[in-house]
C-alpha cells in the first residue's frame, strides 16, 4: 500500500490549491481516506475524512465552509479542494487510508493515526 500527495504549494491568502492523494497497488474506493496536516513545531491534524461509502466527516472546525473532499474513481485518486486558504493553513498535508475492511464510515483521529496507511506528503504555504 503506497500513498503519494501532490498538489501543494505556495499561495496568496485567499488564494485556492487542489490536492490530490494517488495509490500505487490498491483501490482507492475500497477504504475511507483522509487528510492530516502538520504545521512547524506543531502535532498532527485532522483535516476532513471521505468514508467508504462517500460521506464525509470534518475532522477540523476551521475547515468546514472552505475545504471539501472527493474521489476520482476514474484516475483512482482522492482530491482535497481547499479555498479561502488562510496562513494558519500553512502545513505538510498528508493522505492517509483506513485499510479495516469491517469499517464503513470514516474512524476517528486516533485511530486514523494508530493505525491508518500513511504517505508521503506535500507542502502547502499560505504567505500573507
Amino acid at each position: 500500500v503506497q500513498l503519494q500527495a501532490s498538489g501543494g504549494g505556495l499561495v496568496q491568502t485567499g488564494g485556492s490549491l487542489r490536492l490530490s492523494c494517488a495509490a500505487s497497488g490498491f483501490t482507492l474506493d475500497h477504504y475511507a481516506i483522509g487528510w492530516f496536516r502538520q504545521a512547524p513545531g506543531k502535532e498532527r491534524e485532522g483535516v476532513l475524512c471521505i468514508s467508504r461509502i462517500g460521506d464525509s466527516t470534518y475532522y477540523a472546525e476551521s475547515v468546514k465552509g472552505r475545504f471539501t473532499i472527493s474521489r476520482d474513481g476514474a484516475k483512482n485518486t482522492v482530491v482535497l479542494q481547499m479555498n479561502s486558504l488562510q496562513p494558519e493553513d500553512t502545513a505538510v498535508y498528508y493522505c492517509v487510508a483506513d485499510l479495516s475492511p469491517a469499517r464503513k464510515r470514516c474512524p476517528t483521529i486516533p485511530t486514523m493515526l494508530r493505525f491508518g496507511s500513511w504517505g508521503h506528503g506535500t507542502l502547502v504555504t499560505v504567505s500573507s
